[in-house]
C-alpha cells in the first residue's frame, strides 16, 4: 500500500487515476494541514465503514469525518471515491497466499482448487468487497498477482492461453457468485433475527403448504425426499459446484492434449 519513493507523478502515464494510486505512481503530499493524515489511514477508515455499514455508506465526506479532517484534505491523497474503492479492494484482497499444489507439483486441478478456496476465504472475511462496482479487468497490483497465480496454477494442463483466461474467469466468477449468495443469505437470516435452521424450517413449511403434486411434481418429490432437511457437510454446495466446473475443464484439458498430441 505504501508509495514508491521517487515514483513519477500521474501526468503522462495515460493510466486511470485509481490504477496510478494503487501502483504508487503518483506522488503524495508529505506535508499538509493535518500531518497525521495518510493514505493508509484514509483507506483503513473507509474499510472500517464498509465492514460496519456497507460500501454504500462510504463517501469522502464520511471518511473525512471519521478521521477528524476536512473533505478537501482527503482529496490531497485520493482524487475520487472510485479511486478509494480500488484502494480499499486492494487492501482487503492482499497478495495471494502460497498454494501448496504449486510447490509440490500436485497438478493443475489441485492448484486451481486451492486458488479458488483462497479467494473465497478473502471474500468471506470481507463481504463488503463484493459490493464494490467492477470497473474493468483486473489492473491493480494485488488483483494482477491473483490472476498471475491462477494462470500459473493452469501451467502444465495443456490448455491454450485463451482457454486459461476463460477458465480463470469461469472459476473466479463462480467463487464470487457463491460468496455473494452466502452474503445475501446471511443478511436475510440476520434481518429475521432467528437461527438459520429456523429460517429454513419455516421455508419448508411454507413451500409444503403451497405446492401441488400435479402442478409441481418435481418439487413435490424433492420436498418429500427430506433432503432439504438433511444437514449438509460444511461447504458442500461450494465444493460440489467447484468440482463440477473442474470436471468440465478436465474434459477440455483431455481434448487439448489429444489435439496437440501430448
Amino acid at each position: 500500500m505504501g508509495e514508491k519513493d521517487g515514483a513519477p507523478g500521474g501526468a503522462g502515464t495515460g493510466l486511470p487515476a485509481s490504477i496510478e494510486a494503487a501502483w504508487g505512481l503518483r506522488e503524495r503530499p508529505v506535508k499538509g494541514p493535518r500531518p497525521g493524515l495518510s493514505l493508509d489511514r484514509i483507506v483503513a477508515a473507509a474499510m472500517a465503514i464498509a465492514a460496519a455499514e456497507g460500501v454504500s455508506a462510504v463517501s469522502m465526506g464520511r471518511v473525512a469525518k471519521e478521521l477528524g479532517a476536512s473533505t478537501m484534505a482527503l482529496y490531497r491523497y485520493v482524487s475520487a471515491k472510485d479511486e478509494l474503492y480500488v484502494l480499499m479492494q486492494e487492501a482487503a484482497m492482499g497478495p495471494p497466499v502460497a498454494l501448496p499444489a504449486l510447490e509440490t507439483g500436485a497438478g493443475w486441478r489441485e492448484a486451481i482448487s486451492q486458488w479458488a478456496l483462497a479467494q473465497r476465504d478473502v471474500f468471506h472475511r470481507n463481504l463488503w468487497v463484493l459490493r464494490i462496482p467492477i470497473q474493468g479487468p483486473p489492473a491493480s497490483p494485488h488483483s494482477v498477482a491473483w490472476w498471475e497465480q491462477g494462470l500459473q496454477a493452469l501451467d502444465g494442463s495443456g490448455l491454450h492461453e485463451g482457454d486459461k483466461i476463460s477458465a480463470i474467469l469461469l472459476v473466479g466468477g463462480f467463487v464470487r457468485s457463491e460468496a455473494l449468495l452466502m452474503s445475501d443469505l446471511a443478511a436475510a437470516v440476520e434481518a429475521r433475527g432467528v437461527p438459520a435452521q429456523d429460517v429454513m424450517a419455516a421455508w419448508e413449511h411454507t413451500v409444503n403448504r403451497l405446492i401441488d403434486p400435479v402442478r409441481h411434481p418435481a418439487l413435490s418429490r424433492l420436498m418429500a425426499s427430506g433432503v432439504m432437511s438433511d444437514p449438509d457437510e460444511p461447504d458442500y454446495e461450494f465444493t460440489f459446484g467447484l468440482e463440477r466446473i473442474l470436471d468440465g475443464l478436465d474434459v477440455l484439458v483431455r481434448r487439448r492434449r489429444a489435439e496437440d498430441g501430448a
